[in-house]
C-alpha cells in the first residue's frame, strides 16, 4: 500500500513538472513572435534624421572656402607745406632759386625726399607761387614766379597733387595763374583751391581735396566751405581740406584757424593741413580727426636762408571700412628745409638723431592747446 502511494506521488510530480515546462515554451514563443512582429511593424515606418543633405562627396582638401575675407582698402599720402619754385625780382642773383636751377637741375631739390614720396600713394603740396612767364607782376611786397619748366621738379619727385589756394598763386595775375592750371595739367600734376577740387581713385577709395584760403571764419566763408564739402560728400569716401591761413611766423594757431579746422570737421572732413605761417605748428585731434595747423616751409624759393628751418612731412593712413573712412596711422618725419646749416639751399632733408628731437620736441609744445 505504502509503495503504491509513493507511485502515485512520483508520477504526480512529473506530471507538474512537465505541465510547467509547457507553459514556459508556450510563453517564449509568443514573446518571441510579438517581438518580432513589432519590429515589422515599425520598419513599414519612415525614419527621420536630422542630417544635412549630401549629393556629392568632397574632399576636405578639395573644398572651397565658404568665404572669402575682402581686400582691405588702404592709402598712405604725404603732405608738406610752403613750396616755392621759384624766386622774387628783388633778390639778387646770389644762391637765388633760378640760379640753382640751372647749376643742379630738377632732381636737385627734392632729391633727398623723394624715396618717401615714391613709397606712399599720393603726396600733396602747397605750391607757392605761379609757373608761368605770362602776366604783370602786382603790386606788393614780394612777388614770385618760377618758369614753367619747373614742374620738372614736382613730377621727378613723385608729388601728385598741389594746393593753389594762397596769397602768391595770382602774383603774376589772371594769366599767369591760368598758365599754371594749364602746365600743371599737362604734366599729368593735379591741382585744388577755392571753387576746384581734385578728386582721383587710389585702390577703390575715392578722394576728395578741396584748398581755401583762411583768413577769416565769417559765414561767407563757412558757407562756401559748406558748398564745397556737400560736393565732395557726394563723390568721396576721404576728404581733405588744405588752408591756406595764420600768422607768419607765429608758432600757434589763432582762433580763426582752429574755428575753420573744427567746423570743417564737423562738416565731414577727414583730415586737416595748414599752410603760410613759413614755421611749424603743432597738431590737434578733434573727434578722432587731424588737424595738422601748420607744416612750414618746404622747398621755399622765398627765402634764401630763413632763420628757422625746421620742417616735417606728414604722413597719415586711412582704410576704408563698411563703417566708412578710418584712421590707422599717422606720423612726421621731422625734416630740414636745407641740407646745410649756413644757407637755404632749398633741398628738404630728413632728420636724425638729436635735430630730429628737437623738432619732434617741438611740435609737442606747440600741440599743447589752452
Amino acid at each position: 500500500m505504502k509503495k503504491l502511494i509513493v507511485m502515485i506521488c512520483i508520477l504526480g510530480g512529473i506530471l507538474i513538472a512537465l505541465l510547467t515546462i509547457g507553459v514556459k515554451i508556450i510563453n517564449s514563443t509568443y514573446v518571441e513572435a510579438s517581438y518580432t512582429e513589432s519590429i515589422e511593424t515599425h520598419l513599414e515606418e519612415p525614419i527621420l534624421l536630422q542630417v544635412p543633405e549630401r549629393t556629392t562627396e568632397v574632399s576636405l582638401g578639395a573644398m572651397e572656402p565658404l568665404s572669402q575675407e575682402k581686400e582691405k582698402k588702404i592709402i598712405t599720402l604725404s603732405a608738406v607745406g610752403d613750396c616755392t619754385l621759384g624766386y622774387s625780382a628783388q633778390q639778387s642773383t646770389w644762391n637765388r632759386f633760378d640760379v640753382v636751377v640751372k647749376e643742379k637741375g630738377y632732381d636737385y631739390f627734392f632729391e633727398n625726399v623723394k624715396s618717401i614720396f615714391e613709397q606712399d600713394d599720393l603726396t600733396i603740396i602747397n605750391l607757392e607761387g605761379p609757373l608761368t612767364r605770362l602776366g604783370t607782376a602786382v603790386q606788393k611786397e614780394f612777388v614770385f614766379r618760377g618758369d614753367p619748366e619747373y614742374v620738372n621738379i614736382l613730377t621727378g619727385a613723385s608729388i601728385e597733387v598741389v594746393n593753389l589756394a594762397n596769397n602768391h598763386t595770382r602774383d603774376y595775375g589772371e594769366e599767369g595763374y591760368y598758365e599754371t592750371q594749364r602746365v600743371l595739367r599737362e604734366a599729368g600734376i593735379g591741382f585744388f583751391g577755392e571753387q576746384t577740387i581734385f578728386y582721383d581713385t587710389l585702390k577703390g577709395i575715392r578722394i576728395g581735396i578741396i584748398g581755401m584760403k583762411g583768413w577769416s571764419s565769417d559765414k561767407w566763408v563757412r558757407d562756401n566751405l559748406r558748398q564745397l564739402m556737400s560736393e565732395a560728400k557726394n563723390n568721396s569716401d576721404l576728404i581733405i581740406v588744405m588752408f591756406h591761413w595764420g600768422v607768419e611766423g607765429s608758432y600757434y594757431p589763432v582762433q580763426i584757424q582752429k574755428d575753420l579746422a573744427k567746423y570743417a570737421i564737423d562738416e565731414g572732413a577727414h583730415l586737416i593741413l595748414g599752410s603760410h605761417p613759413h614755421v611749424i605748428q603743432g597738431i590737434e585731434n578733434y573727434k578722432e580727426r587731424n588737424i595738422v595747423y601748420s607744416m612750414g616751409n618746404f622747398c621755399f624759393g622765398g627765402n634764401r636762408n630763413p632763420s628757422d628751418k625746421d620742417s616735417f612731412i606728414y604722413q597719415e593712413t586711412f582704410e576704408l571700412t563698411d563703417q566708412g573712412i578710418i584712421s590707422i596711422d599717422n606720423q612726421i618725419i621731422p625734416c630740414s628745409i636745407s641740407s646745410v646749416k649756413e644757407r637755404n639751399d632749398y633741398r628738404p632733408t630728413p632728420l636724425t638723431g638729436e635735430e630730429k628731437h628737437l623738432v619732434e620736441e617741438r611740435l609737442k609744445l606747440y600741440s599743447t592747446f589752452k
